[in-house]
């Protein structure tokens, strides 16, 4: 039984993609949630939306994770955050999920828990950091404990592609065609991995406080 007697514990890993990069660089970074033993990956995207105020979304979705709902926020133990970027920041429907969680953010539904983020744009120089930093602003605002990639992860001084101190990230091409490679999905998985281990010390470290 893991720390606080629920097994196992999730990290809810939270994503907008259009094109497909974003949703497989999710399924990356839920795969470094799923080796850490104990944790879990709750796999959630949110529902696009229109210009036009008529146009309603399907309940859920026709494929992929279901749509996530806030309660989301306070059932898992931690948050790692995906979405394209739009003009350097993160894009329009993962805003709007994020601007209906004033009831959890009054709560404190995420305070205290780690969080993190990743994207991926069209070209190498699109935003990517920006739109890293302009993700952890809510992040912040919610109480969460941002957390990053560390130098320790050699990928990082040597890909020649996606990969920054501030999160995960992919370079897509300009045809959003570009799979993600070895050291774009390496970072996300450490990116996973590393926000469960974190979660799960400071699970630990309450119920041995509690003990």
């Amino acid at each position: 039984m893991t720390a606080g007697g629920r097994e196992p514990h999730e990290i809810l890993v939270l994503y907008y993609s259009r094109h497909g990069a974003t949703a497989a660089m999710a399924r990356e970074v839920a795969a470094g949630v799923d080796g850490v033993t104990g944790m879990a990956a709750r796999l959630r995207t949110v529902a696009p939306i229109s210009a036009t105020p008529e146009a309603v979304a399907p309940p859920v979705p026709d494929d992929g994770p279901p749509y996530a709902r806030p309660e989301d926020l306070a059932e898992c133990d931690g948050l790692v955050m995906g979405s394209p970027t739009r003009f350097g920041n993160m894009a329009a429907p993962l805003k709007y999920f994020l601007d209906g969680t004033s009831a959890q953010w009054l709560g404190g539904a995420l305070a205290g828990k780690p969080g993190a983020v990743f994207t991926s744009t069209a070209s190498l120089h699109g935003g990517q950091e920006s739109t890293l930093l302009t993700m952890a602003l809510p992040l912040l605002h919610h109480g969460m404990l941002f957390t990053g990639l560390p130098y320790t992860e050699e990928r990082l001084s040597t890909t020649a592609s996606g990969g920054t101190p501030y999160g995960a990230s992919h370079v897509a091409g300009a045809d959003a065609g570009r799979p993600v490679d070895a050291d774009e999905s390496h970072l996300c998985r450490a990116l996973g991995t590393r926000v469960a281990e974190i979660a799960l010390t400071l699970l630990r470290g309450r119920e041995n406080a509690r003990g």
